[in-house]
């Protein structure tokens, strides 16, 4: 059961907990899961054929990888609707990330003699995690190896675990295939993290790992940083609903619970300054409780980390949204295009009525891969940036260098640093 709070009457120990939900902490698994990627470093395959005898005794190199074989039986046992929509979305997903390209090289004349610029250059591996086993998830296939495709990425390789019999979730390997992966391999966890970091004799060692997982994903993520690039530490899902009178308090209702069916530490909120949203939002709520499958985790999700809070003015609903830096932020307004503006932190903004989260979840186009636990403060969600490096170039003529020369032979000898001086004097001696 869930009832309307007053934002201003909270105590700052709920406030806080409403805003710090049920953020990440991997630092009492962080040390087991940084050992496993070492062992990995050191020991290679073997480290994970060890843990996966557990689905097959007599497991080899062999099964660690998917065969195109077990590619084509997923096509067969996929209804054939379900591989239709997934080409659906795809081609969404697709439009939207090519989109984002910008333009191979630019340069500017900082100075007479002095050209400066930027060259857009896509990575040459990328690793994708992609859940599986009791939550598989086809659409993060889609979300993080078309964006890489996009960006020209020479090789996309993706990780996920096996159930019993090492066998891989079909949907997950159409998804895999209709997005053009070049290799799919069975392993999850530390196991999958530590091989794409590091390289093993049947996983490549990539530039960058994305996708999200579970927290002993995440610490792992975390622990291979430096050797690879990562994307944002992902928590678990979270809403926030920022609405006026407008709103219909039954889809609201339904949205926010469409979130926190996900995991026991998800985190649901809405903001609103209509006291008469909030109650009917909370009664329509309550009343769906009796018809969800998932009723024992949505009803901790929501004592947990959950709160309907009534404001006094959407300029006050408006700074509290952009405080909790939502994932996924609905803003379901009269005019929600008029508050864009001043939405500063989210993941990803959804607009009007009729645009739920999982719209952006699976078909729209956008990124479901995003930022949890207020790190919409400092990161976005996955896009083509997350797969090229922009190097910077510069082209002097001697007087560009002159230009220059005073400055850089100056400055160099104040942070004493005789050397760098010296190579612009060298010049013009």
């Amino acid at each position: 059961m869930i009832t309307p709070e007053k934002l201003a009457d909270l105590s700052p120990q709920r406030r806080q907990a409403i805003l710090k939900r049920s953020m990440e902490d991997v630092s009492a698994i962080f040390a087991e899961m940084r050992d496993i990627c070492v062992d990995i470093s050191k020991r290679g395959d073997a480290v994970t054929t060890e843990h996966y005898t557990k689905y097959k005794t007599d497991i080899s190199l062999a099964d660690l990888k998917v065969t195109r074989e077990e590619i084509d039986a997923a096509y067969e046992a996929l209804d054939p609707q379900i591989v239709e929509y997934l080409r659906f979305a795809a081609a969404n997903i697709e439009k939207f990330h090519l989109a984002q390209r910008e333009r191979e090289m630019w340069s500017i004349e900082v100075a007479p003699g002095i050209l400066a610029g930027r060259v857009v250059r896509p990575l040459d591996i990328v690793g994708c995690y992609i859940p599986g086993r009791r939550a598989a998830y086809p659409s993060s296939v889609l979300m993080t190896v078309i964006p890489a495709k996009a960006a020209g990425v020479e090789t996309i390789i993706a990780c996920t675990p096996p159930d019993k019999g090492m066998v891989a979730n079909a949907s997950s390997l159409v998804a895999a295939d209709i997005s053009g992966c070049d290799a799919i391999y069975k392993m999850g966890g530390p196991w999958a993290v530590g091989s794409m970091a590091y390289g093993t004799d049947t996983v490549p060692k990539v530039n960058k790992i994305v996708g999200p997982g579970n927290r002993y994903v995440t610490a792992a993520k975390m622990a291979v940083f430096g050797e690879v690039d990562i994307d944002s530490p992902a928590g678990p899902s979270e809403i926030l609903i920022l609405a006026d009178e407008t709103a219909n308090p039954r889809w609201l209702a339904i949205d926010f619970i469409s979130q926190i069916e996900h995991d026991p530490d998800a985190a649901g909120a809405l903001v609103t300054p209509s006291p008469t949203l909030a109650q009917a939002v909370c009664d329509e709520i309550n009343k769906a409780l009796d018809e969800v499958s998932r009723r024992e985790i949505i009803d901790q999700a929501l004592a947990n980390n959950s709160a309907v809070l009534i404001v006094d003015s959407m300029d006050d609903a408006i700074e509290f949204t952009n405080d909790y830096a939502a994932e996924h932020l609905e803003v379901v307004t009269e005019d929600p295009i008029s508050l864009l503006p001043r939405i500063k932190h989210a993941g990803s903004i959804f607009l009007g009525p009729y645009a739920p989260v999982p719209a952006g979840d699976y078909a729209s186009g956008t990124n479901h891969v995003l930022p949890t636990g207020q790190c919409a403060k400092m990161f976005s969600g996955l896009s083509l940036d997350d797969f090229v490096k922009k190097p910077t170039y510069q082209y002097l003529t001697k007087a560009g260098l002159d230009h220059l020369k005073d400055a850089v032979i100056a400055l160099a000898e104040n942070e004493g640093l005789p050397v760098h001086a010296q190579t612009i004097r060298e010049r013009f001696e």
